[in-house]
C-alpha cells in the first residue's frame, strides 16, 4: 500500500523541470533562463524539513535559479547537471546513510526511471510521460509546477501522522 511506503520515507528527492516547475523552459534574448515555482510546493518542502525528513533535488540541467530556490527553502542536497541521476542518487544515499526503501522520488520523464525503479516510493506527476506513469507507485492528481509536490509532501506527512500537528500550529 502506498501510505505504508510513505510512512517509511526519510528522504524525498525531487526532479526540477516538470516536477517543481511546469516543464516549460523560458529564455530571454540574452540567454537568461526563467522558471516558475509554486509557493505551495515550497511550503510543503519546508514542512518536511521541519519534520526531520530530508529533501534533495537531482536535475539534469544546471541553473542559478534552482540553486537560489534550494537555498531559500533550506534544501541542502542539490545535484545539478546530472546526465546520470543514478550516480547522484547513490552518492546521496551514502552521504545520508538512508536506505533506498526509505526514499521517495518524484520524476516525470525517462531520465528519472533509473532512480524511480530503486526507491521505496516511486511517484510521478499528472503531466508526466505515459511510460514513466507505468513504472510508478503513484501518480499525483496535480501537475508539476501546479502543486503536485505539495500533494506529495502532505501525503508523506499524513502517512507519518505529522500533518495535522503541522497544520494546526497555524490556527494558534
Amino acid at each position: 500500500m502506498i501510505s505504508s511506503k510513505a510512512s517509511q520515507v526519510r528522504l524525498l528527492i525531487l526532479d526540477v523541470d516538470g516536477v517543481l516547475t511546469d516543464g516549460g523552459l523560458l529564455f530571454d534574448n540574452h540567454g537568461e533562463e526563467y522558471k516558475t515555482f509554486n509557493s505551495l510546493d515550497g511550503h510543503g518542502i519546508r514542512m518536511l524539513l521541519e519534520s526531520a525528513i530530508e529533501v534533495a533535488i537531482i536535475t539534469g540541467r544546471e541553473s542559478t535559479i534552482v540553486s537560489q530556490r534550494a537555498q531559500e527553502l533550506g534544501v541542502r542536497h542539490l545535484y545539478q547537471g546530472c546526465s546520470d541521476k543514478l550516480v547522484a542518487f547513490n552518492e546521496l544515499l551514502q552521504k545520508t546513510s538512508i536506505e533506498p526503501g526509505q526514499v521517495a522520488y518524484v520524476g516525470d520523464d525517462l531520465p528519472d526511471l533509473p532512480v524511480l525503479r530503486r526507491v521505496g516510493l516511486a511517484i510521478t506527476v499528472q503531466n508526466a510521460h505515459s511510460f514513466v506513469k507505468q513504472h510508478c507507485d503513484w501518480v499525483t492528481t496535480l501537475s508539476g509546477g501546479r502543486g503536485a509536490v505539495r500533494e506529495v509532501t502532505d501525503f508523506i506527512l499524513q502517512a507519518q501522522g505529522l500533518l495535522d500537528a503541522r497544520q494546526k500550529r497555524y490556527l494558534e
